[in-house]
């Protein structure tokens, strides 16, 4: 039956007519619409916030320098890891030299561009509050404990990043240049 509608139609100089011709929807609409809904939908809304802590997941290494209260200087390694969920962050930042190290760990949270949380220097059983604002690679928090207050700035370009940390007690200044 379907071979004599064929001959018919071609002998007529017509396509011959078929089930799914005659679909409200073809099979190429579908599949077009298909495509079409899983690239708006396979990483989340276009309009959707990234989050703050976008691109700074996963483990990264380095060195630089820290600048301790006595004046001297020292040469550090560093190693830190970055678990981000979401608007939450967990940091642990370990630096070293033959003769220094500190161990930093902070919680933090991004509300919009504002950031908030805990810290602590693991060597020497120090804990206190973070706080400061940041997004986009850039931030400018602020750590503080009972007299102890450190700037620290971190900023992140594709897989580079520096930490800059400025103390007013203890160590002065650790300047630090990680990678992936």
């Amino acid at each position: 039956m379907e071979l004599r509608q064929v001959s018919r139609a071609a002998g007529a100089g017509r396509r011959p007519a078929s089930k799914a011709s005659h679909a409200p929807f073809s099979r190429r609409r579908l599949s077009t619409a298909a495509v079409l809904l899983c690239a708006l939908f396979a990483d989340g809304p276009a309009w959707a916030d990234p989050g703050a802590f976008t691109g700074l997941a996963g483990t990264w290494s380095g060195s630089g320098t820290v600048a301790l209260e006595d004046g001297s200087t020292e040469r550090i390694r560093c190693r830190a890891n970055y678990a981000v969920a979401g608007p939450r962050m967990g940091l642990v930042l370990t630096c070293a030299s033959d003769a220094y190290k500190f161990g930093l760990q902070a919680d933090v949270v991004a509300e919009g561009s504002a950031i908030s949380g805990s810290w602590s220097e693991t060597s020497r059983g120090v804990s206190g509050v973070l706080q400061g604002r940041g997004g986009g690679g850039n931030f400018q928090l602020v750590a503080t404990t009972a007299g102890f207050n450190a700037n620290i700035a971190l900023a992140t370009r594709g897989n580079k990043q520096s930490v800059s940390i400025r103390a007013d007690s203890q160590f002065r200044a650790a300047t630090i240049s990680l990678s992936r």
